[in-house]
């Protein structure tokens, strides 16, 4: 029973990037995770679902995705300078510095996470890149179920 479109999917899953590093796993400590998600509804990085598609309950694989099958590459536009007095001032008394992570939202309601990449007294520079951007991504997944659709 090969998994193919619209089917429902659940994994255990590691996330490696080139380096070795673990970005994300479904396994934390004593206990798991799985993720879950349809085939062809866009819920993964399209490299995640090419990569899965027909394999079989109780499969693993490891495999690499690369950059531009992932969150694409780095881009230079998406990182832009803007006013101080724009970024929200609920940060829990944390002064705002390099490296940290702010979520911000959308005119349309989506929400997601960017990078300061420095900040002084009149402006703050922000990077909207995905923080995975411009990386290659290497996973090692196992098969845990398969709902095929109806």
């Amino acid at each position: 029973m090969a998994i193919g479109e619209g089917d429902i999917v659940k994994v255990d899953y590691e996330g490696k990037l080139e380096d070795g590093s673990v970005f994300d796993s479904s396994n934390h400590g004593d206990h798991s995770h799985p993720l879950e998600f349809e085939i062809g509804a866009g819920m993964m990085i399209p490299g995640f679902e090419e990569a899965v598609k027909g394999m079989n309950e109780g499969e693993s694989k490891e495999f690499e995705i690369p950059s531009e099958k992932a969150y694409g590459e780095r881009r230079d536009d998406l990182q832009r300078e803007v006013p101080r007095n724009t970024i929200p001032a609920n940060l829990e008394g944390k002064e705002l510095e390099a490296g940290m992570v702010l979520m911000i939202q959308t005119p349309q309601g989506q929400r997601f996470p960017v990078n300061i990449v420095k900040a002084d007294k009149e402006t703050v520079t922000i990077d909207m890149n995905h923080p995975l951007a411009g990386k290659n991504l290497l996973f090692n997944v196992r098969i845990l179920e398969i709902k095929k659709k109806a």
